[in-house]
């Protein structure tokens, strides 16, 4: 596996299961209690950081089915302001946009990763990141993000996204792959089978992230809105931490860094 670094937290193999967690600029989310108003995010982030997050992932644009439309405009507004509040808060922070406007405008602030869901499928994109120098969070999309339906296109994806960071030069890499109801074609069984068998995209070579913190395939298994799902999402991130995952990206900060703790010492 290639190894990779964000600032200077090691992921990969030969390293613990790392904590990634969801700083989320956006109201519109998913899931409301997650939603953190600017006057709140050095305190918020202070928070994670003490309850054992090592990174923070900030994004400002809802991804959910049917979420309302938001501007890129809007959105580099969102994350900027929220970058400024965050300055020198001492964790690595990545940043969550899949647009290349955004993208240029967040790499003027001292980021350390990218995650972008739409799997550098925009080559201006895909040429900002690589110009970077960054690592990079990619989910296997191929045209829009999460769009792969089954195990067998879900690793395809995962193919083309990597020689798209190939060829714009990005060697350090996370995947991501796409767990979640991005398309209408995906349904909840294709989230449980790439959950089933998520050792195989170790075949990849590159870390995984594990990105299932209160998605709907939980919610629809247990018929629970996302307020009802952290039970849910601690069971699959278990069973993810056993096939390899890398990184765990979450909402429950404390929860989930009392899961890897306990995981840790089970491994002993």
């Amino acid at each position: 596996m290639l190894n990779c670094s964000i600032g200077k937290v090691g992921i990969g193999d030969g390293e613990p299961a790392r904590l990634m967690a969801v700083m989320n600029a956006s109201p519109e989310s998913f899931f409301s209690h997650s939603f953190v108003p600017r006057e709140e995010l050095w305190a918020t982030a202070t928070r994670f950081c003490e309850d054992g997050a090592e990174i923070i992932d900030l994004g400002a644009r809802s991804t959910a089915p049917n979420a309302p439309v938001l501007s890129a405009v809007e959105e580099k507004e969102r994350v900027c302001a929220s970058l400024k509040e965050l300055e020198g808060i001492g964790v690595p922070v990545s940043v969550d946009t899949m647009f290349p406007e955004v993208l240029e405008a967040v790499l003027r602030y001292d980021i350390d990763a990218i995650n972008d869901i739409h799997g550098l499928a925009d080559p201006g994109y895909a040429r900002i990141a690589g110009e970077s120098g960054l690592p990079v969070f990619i989910m296997a999309s191929d045209a829009v993000p999460g769009d792969a339906v089954g195990l067998k296109a879900t690793h395809a994806a995962c193919a083309t996204v990597i020689a798209r960071a190939h060829r714009a030069g990005i060697e350090e890499i996370i995947l991501d792959p796409a767990v979640g109801r991005w398309i209408p074609e995906r349904s909840m069984e294709d989230d449980w089978a790439i959950c089933r068998d998520f050792r195989s995209f170790r075949v990849h070579g590159y870390p995984l992230l594990a990105a299932v913190s209160r998605k709907s395939f939980i919610g629809d298994l247990l018929n629970t809105p996302p307020e009802g799902r952290l039970a849910g999402t601690i069971a699959v991130t278990c069973e993810l931490l056993k096939q390899g995952a890398s990184v765990v990206r979450t909402h429950d900060v404390r929860e989930t860094a009392d899961l890897l703790r306990v995981y840790e010492k089970m491994q002993e």
